[in-house]
């Protein structure tokens, strides 16, 4: 999974963070777990001096790909992606984005993206689902949904304050 927040541990260099999984539920050899680190780091762009530093030196783009890093560690079937483009500029986003779509592309994995970022959702998915109030009300390619027929599908991926979907505010 890839947190919103990139979640990593500051306590932890970066390296131990992407071997996390591989040493806590794989016991993988601290050697080894920090090799496959510093490997899957370089698949999403990080060189190896990256490794030895701490959550606290890096930037947001780099915290995230560090994110991503831990997500393809184990070279997993799923990847789960929280908002993995929130809290970045767009061209970061977009560099996040072509990272998602060669990681999961090479390991040949499924994966399952909560966003509200359209861009990123346009450029990461085969399939888009809009959830509303709990539910599944639209799903299609992403090449059908400029044409989706659905009022809710349209006011939201035009960020419209007007139609169907009223924003509750307190008063």
């Amino acid at each position: 999974m890839l947190f919103q927040g990139a979640a990593l541990f500051d306590s932890l260099p970066v390296w131990e963070n992407v071997a996390f999984g591989l040493i806590q539920t794989k016991r993988t050899e601290r050697k080894d777990a920090r090799g496959v680190a510093v490997q899957k780091l370089a698949q999403v762009g990080l060189g190896p001096d990256v490794a030895d530093l701490w959550p606290a030196e890096l930037s947001g783009g780099m915290k995230k790909r560090v994110g991503l890093a831990r997500a393809i560690a184990a070279d997993p079937e799923v990847i789960f992606f929280d908002e993995p483009t929130t809290g970045l500029d767009p061209i970061m986003g977009d560099v996040i984005n072509d990272l998602i779509v060669k990681c999961v592309r090479e390991l040949g994995a499924t994966a399952l993206s909560i966003t509200h970022d359209m861009a990123s959702a346009r450029k990461i998915a085969d399939r888009i689902a809009m959830l509303h109030e709990g539910r599944i009300i639209w799903q299609g390619t992403v090449a059908e949904i400029d044409n989706s027929k659905n009022a809710h599908v349209e006011q939201f991926i035009h960020g419209r304050a007007e139609g169907p979907i009223q924003m509750k505010v307190r008063g």
